[in-house]
């Protein structure tokens, strides 16, 4: 748990840093005057007043959930007449606009800075093999089957398993037909189509990739230790490196993933291995799998054991490649887009019935991913700081008052109007704006609990 708010933390308080930056910094150069900038909400932990200049008063408070930078506002508080001038709402509204968007603004730039980082570093992915799917799923009914590649999908190329899931998932939820370039495992080339129409996409709950029935192929690895854990189940047994395992309580075992299998299913239950050394003797060996919990809270079995992998033969099922800074930051600008727009097509899908809103996921499971990609790797915690990035962009700049969306939105009717909008019509739309937040905000959280009980 302590990990989990740990990578939480260190996800998430660099993109609200970035974004009151943003605010901050557009607001210095419009010569708005700053009061405060804050990290968080409630009580403060932490405050400092500059000595100097406009004197802000910088502040960590207990709540990380947000933060906020306070300027220099009449319609909040009186100002003395020498500083009429640095007010915020003494600007125009294009200087006003400007500030607004500057924070979510910020979130792209730091979405588009960390994948430009992860493409010059160079990333190796998953090529679009895929596992055979479920039974009775789109996929299944498509004619796909195991160890099959897909090229492509609508005649634009697929190079890995994360492209191929992004271009299904967008056609999924519309409802649309994806016509699949194929690669079988005996070489020939054929054109499967999976028709979404037939998709219950109101009944996905969580993940709409899971109806589609598809997983990651992963080829068949002999049933062959390649480490043992020291002081482990397996070590105390006696299995060593190069042990072949035949057989778990007269079952045949045949690949790696077949041990597992097993294994899983007897928690504290004593079993027999048949077992064949690199040498060629064969042995019994009797042991009792650990208990251990996986991430769904399923209580399974586990010794300490891990296969003995040919890096040379799977090269075939893995890309790798890296790139130079423009063309890097290119591919950042890129992929922040296609986030960008795949987000609020997602929301408008929402928002039409398309798609449930069970789909709406809260700070609990932002939390818990946070703490799964930090597991993973690096690589997988940057890609989930630049998803929520974007993600922070895009909802703020949506048409709901009390978010930058809102406040733009007060500039431009202002600009249309030739004046600004009335008080009292801003407090009517700022509460309204408060409730369908506290809305969406209850409703998530509904989801994130929901999802432990089912």
């Amino acid at each position: 748990m302590l990990n989990t708010a740990f990578a939480a933390i260190l996800a998430l308080g660099p993109l609200i840093v970035f974004h009151e930056l943003g605010h901050y910094a557009v607001a210095r150069l419009c010569g708005v005057k700053v009061l405060k900038f804050s990290i968080g909400f409630g009580q403060p932990l932490l405050r400092w007043r500059a000595r100097s200049g406009d004197r802000t008063e910088w502040i960590l408070a207990a709540i990380p959930l947000g933060g906020f930078v306070q300027m220099l506002d009449e319609r909040e508080a009186s100002v003395a007449a020498a500083e009429t001038h640095r007010a915020f709402n003494r600007q125009s509204p294009w200087r006003r606009m400007a500030i607004v968007v500057a924070g979510p603004a910020a979130n792209f730039v730091l979405a588009i800075l960390v994948y430009a980082a992860i493409f010059m570093h160079g990333v190796s992915e998953p090529r679009a093999f895929v596992a055979e799917p479920v039974a009775h799923t789109v996929a299944a009914d498509a004619g796909l089957h195991a160890g099959d590649l897909v090229l492509g999908v609508n005649g634009e190329p697929v190079r890995s398993w994360n492209d191929l899931r992004w271009v299904l998932v967008d056609l999924a939820v519309s409802g649309d037909t994806a016509r699949l370039d194929v690669e079988e495992p005996g070489g020939g080339r054929v054109q499967r189509t999976i028709d979404f129409g037939s998709l219950d996409r109101s009944a996905a709950s969580g993940d709409p990739w899971t109806p589609i029935g598809l997983s990651l192929y992963s080829p068949p690895v002999a049933p062959v230790v390649g480490v043992v854990e020291s002081g482990g189940v397996a070590d105390r047994a006696g299995l060593r490196p190069g042990d072949r395992l035949l057989a778990i309580d007269a079952t045949p075992v045949a690949t790696w993933a077949d041990l597992v299998r097993e294994i899983r299913l007897r928690p504290g239950r004593a079993c027999e291995l048949q077992v064949t050394s690199e040498e060629g003797v064969q042995r019994t060996v009797d042991i009792v799998p650990a208990s251990a919990t996986d991430r769904a809270g399923d209580v399974i079995g586990r010794i300490g054991v891990g296969p003995r992998v040919d890096p040379e033969a799977l090269q075939a099922y893995y890309l790798s490649e890296s790139f130079g800074p423009i063309e890097a930051i290119g591919r950042g600008m890129e992929k922040t887009a296609d986030v960008s727009i795949f987000s609020l097509r997602m929301m408008g899908r929402m928002l039409t019935g398309s798609l449930s809103w069970r789909n709406l996921s809260g700070p609990v499971s932002i939390v818990e991913h946070a703490g799964q990609t930090a597991s993973q790797g690096v690589l997988p915690f940057l890609l989930f700081v630049a998803l929520m990035s974007v993600s922070l962009g895009v909802l703020n700049l949506l048409p709901i008052p009390m978010l930058d969306g809102g406040h733009l939105l007060y500039c431009v009717g202002e600009v249309v109007r030739g004046r600004p909008l009335p008080d009292r019509f801003i407090e009517m739309a700022q509460r309204a704006g408060l409730g369908v937040l506290v809305t969406l905000m209850i409703f998530a959280l509904f989801n994130d609990i929901s999802r432990h009980f089912n």
